[in-house]
């Protein structure tokens, strides 16, 4: 790889455009469908420039009818192409629960086997720019909960391309989730860790292997998406008082890598789960299940920390939003009241 290739940095909506083209040239199958997602190219530029490459019979604008295109997308699955149906915020999942829910993620077991699903649902998550309740939600521990479904949350520009493109080859549905926050777009700041380097050429990056970000020797903290990045900068403050915090990056809810978090939590001792979703059963309460059940070969020296979103509604308030959704601070504070615990106790 030449030096010119290593500097190339894309932000992750061009990354996750660029797998989708990729994998439309390759394979004549693949196809992608949603609101605004051809000439406008995506409310979140997620399918930026595919509709002149590729044409309107395979960048598809469709109404605004979830329910319609959601279900289209399945048939078509069915058939043997492999859709992705953007659904533009994964609050809108409501509209169009049943096909999720109820054909998408059962119908390959409720057909003995004998259909298989292909298809992509890739969708918008995440608050911090006022977008109030019904548009700001996370949420993908809800699709996690439900059997039948592949789910995956990148944290950055490269992992992004690799995961889209293991999605895309899946022959099982896959929710493929996106925070807004990190997408890189110009007219909405974002956290910067999020644009990385990634390669022109077509790569894969396995479902179920999560990523130590940062390694630490006093507490693990488990996370993904935008709250990777919140985590690293938190940590480079603790860094600067003497705390070394390892970050994990679980990449995708499902297959969940565990092996990976019982390792580092046996290593440190000590284990934060910082998550943008809701608080109350929900990945946080997950992972720290998983640890609880394993105290034979994982011996923690304080008590497991969850730092989420209170169960209320995301506000419009920006003051309430940022007190809401957890910040570089709040992860911060948490490591070190955990810390003091275990000071207290000695």
């Amino acid at each position: 790889m030449t030096t010119e290739n290593k500097a190339r940095v894309l932000t992750m909506a061009q990354a996750i455009a660029e797998a989708i083209g990729q994998e439309m040239e390759r394979d004549p199958n693949v196809f992608a469908m949603g609101e605004d997602i051809g000439k406008y190219g995506g409310i979140f530029s997620a399918t930026s420039g595919l509709l002149d490459k590729f044409g309107k019979d395979r960048i598809m604008d469709t109404p605004i009818s979830e329910t319609g295109f959601m279900g289209a997308a399945i048939g078509a699955a069915a058939e043997g192409l492999r859709p992705i149906a953007e659904l533009m915020f994964v609050d809108f999942f409501g509209v169009c629960f049943d096909q999720i829910y109820n054909h998408l993620a059962k119908n390959t077991y409720m057909a003995g086997g004998n259909m298989r699903l292909p298809a992509v649902v890739m969708t918008g998550i995440g608050g911090g720019y006022n977008d109030a309740a019904q548009h700001s939600q996370c949420l993908y521990s809800t699709f996690a909960h439900m059997p039948g479904l592949k789910v995956v949350v990148p944290s950055n520009a490269y992992d992004a391309k690799g995961l889209m493109t293991e999605a895309i080859r899946d022959d099982n549905p896959v929710v493929y989730f996106y925070h807004k926050g990190i997408m890189g777009l110009s007219w909405m700041s974002y956290f910067e860790g999020s644009t990385t380097f990634v390669p022109e050429d077509q790569y894969t990056i396995p479902f179920g292997k999560a990523r130590v970000v940062r390694e630490g020797s006093d507490i693990t903290i488990v996370t993904l998406s935008q709250m990777v990045q919140k985590s690293i900068l938190a940590a480079e403050k603790l860094a600067a008082e003497g705390i070394s915090a390892e970050i994990i990056d679980l990449r995708t809810l499902v297959p969940l890598d565990r092996e990976t978090v019982l390792k580092s939590v046996a290593k440190t001792g000590r284990l934060l789960v910082a998550d943008e979703d809701y608080l109350s059963f929900g990945l946080s309460g997950e992972i720290a299940a998983i640890v609880a059940e394993n105290l034979d070969s994982v011996h923690l020296k304080s008590p497991v920390r969850r730092l989420a979103v209170p169960d209320v509604p995301i506000p419009y308030s920006r003051p309430l939003e940022q007190f809401v959704i957890p910040q570089v601070e709040g992860i911060v504070n948490a490591v070190k009241a955990q810390l003091d615990i275990d000071i207290v106790k000695a």
